[in-house]
């Protein structure tokens, strides 16, 4: 089957990542699939005409508003993956809610990454409550095994030689539901106290003018480093050399970043949101905060207590391996494209 995959793929977001790694599961199956960026269509019109030029007979779209809007009334049968936005913010705008709502109508399957997905979109939308399925995000990570931490802190202007070094490393877009500047300046202040603790954000520029205050205010605040998107191997090298991972996010779907982190065996800092939480269980699996001073409290305990340390990653791990399998999530997608195979009436 010729499949249309409409999602937001700026580069190395957890969109894009969720999108390839679909893909590849797709493929596997013997599908051919066109991976499309939901950005460079304007209309439902543009999205028919491409589907006829290139006989495509279904489509999948990762996000319910901006992709599955540009799948409606186009007569061929496809499926929904809810991204994080659509569930967390659109959701709360009337028309926006309106628009997923008629999508929805349409999609054969919905796939949440967490029960507490599921439940808000079946509140909003009961009408679809039995094409909802829950497929939590498979993992797997693919460290350069080449990557030089050493120059990595080099060019990040880090000093490599200072005695017990620990690096926090943020990974996200820059915009503003990401809220890469919240822990800013209690970092900082942290920073100015013990001069071997850093922040490192890395990511994307998604928002330009969120991206010059990011750069302007990192700029001026020490023990805090801005560094440009990297190859996803590269990436996950830093993350296995860093100390700890964190993610201050307004809203999340389900963070790769944090799972990718608890199967590098790498602790997590995570801001206490549904969308964490329902990942990273306190103490357990990784540590929530409430607010940047929070924040600093948590991750001091965790540079001065190794045993807390050892125990998180260990659960991590073992939480990543047994819920969030890269082969069950393949068997999964594999299931629900063939009922985009068969006619409604089947």
């Amino acid at each position: 089957m010729r499949l249309l995959f409409l999602a937001v793929l700026r580069r190395h977001t957890g969109n894009a990542v969720t999108a390839q790694r679909v893909r590849d599961h797709l493929e596997a199956a013997g599908h051919v699939c066109i991976l499309k960026d939901a950005f460079d269509f304007e209309s439902p019109s543009e999205i028919s005409n491409f589907i006829k030029a290139e006989n495509l007979e279904a489509a999948v779209a990762l996000h319910l508003y901006r992709g599955g809007r540009l799948l409606q009334g186009n007569g061929i049968p496809f499926g929904i993956i809810f991204g994080g936005t659509d569930l967390n913010e659109d959701v709360n705008q009337g028309d926006k809610n309106k628009v997923m709502g008629k999508v929805l109508e349409e999609a054969r399957f919905a796939v949440a990454f967490t029960e507490s997905m599921k439940e808000t979109a079946q509140r909003q939308w009961p009408h679809a409550k039995d094409k909802i399925y829950v497929q939590s995000q498979g993992i797997a990570t693919v460290p350069n095994t080449a990557f030089n931490w050493n120059t990595f802190l080099q060019h990040s202007e880090i000093n490599q030689s200072a005695d017990n070094l620990h690096v926090f490393l943020l990974i996200c877009g820059l915009r503003q539901v990401k809220d890469p500047l919240y822990l800013v300046d209690a970092f900082s202040e942290w920073h100015q106290e013990e001069p071997n603790i850093y922040m490192v954000i890395v990511g994307p520029e998604v928002d330009p003018v969120f991206t010059r205050e990011v750069k302007a205010k990192v700029k001026r605040t020490p023990g805090v480093r801005l560094i440009r998107e990297m190859a996803q191997e590269d990436l996950h090298a830093v993350m296995k050399n860093c100390f700890a991972l964190v993610n201050s996010s307004v809203s999340e779907g389900m963070s790769a970043a944090i799972l990718e982190a608890m199967d590098l065996e790498v602790p997590v800092l995570a801001r206490n949101i549904p969308g964490n939480s329902a990942v990273v269980k306190h103490e357990v699996t990784g540590l929530l905060f409430s607010d940047p001073q929070e924040f600093v409290q948590l991750a001091k305990r965790l540079v001065s207590d190794p045993a807390l340390e050892k125990t998180i990653v260990a659960n991590g791990r073992e939480y990543v391996r047994k819920y969030h399998s890269w082969q069950e999530e393949r068997q999964t997608y594999r299931q629900l494209v063939r009922t985009l195979e068969r006619s409604p009436e089947d």
